[in-house]
């Protein structure tokens, strides 16, 4: 019971602390962004809940796929300025992207890693 609200106070804490910080330096927001916060918790909650490592080690197979193949989101972004693109335009076209190359990977790539 507790631990759905644990995680929903770090998530929430995570996404504050990353807006305060991007507004005062983008650098250290993007910093707070990066490191694998929500990863952990995940990792631990399924531990917490299954003690399965097995499944834990799938989790991390994936994880480690599926994240550089959600990285071209912030290529429309990066330089949307440079692009000629509002906000609402790279964000919607990084989510294409991103779309696109995990769908992909979804779809042809193997059922298991």
């Amino acid at each position: 019971m507790w631990m759905p609200l644990i995680r929903w106070i770090i998530a929430g804490a995570v996404v504050a602390g990353v807006t305060v910080l991007s507004n005062r330096s983008p650098r250290l927001g993007a910093f707070l962004l990066t490191l694998p916060l929500v990863s952990i918790i995940a990792f631990l909650s399924t531990w917490q809940r299954q003690h399965d490592l097995p499944r834990v080690s799938q989790l991390a197979k994936d994880t480690l796929v599926l994240v550089p193949l959600g990285l071209p989101f912030f290529i429309p972004l990066a330089w949307a300025g440079r692009f000629g693109l509002s906000f609402w335009g790279a964000f919607g076209l990084g989510l294409l992207l991103a779309s696109i190359s995990v769908g992909l990977w979804l779809w042809l790539g193997p059922k298991i890693i």
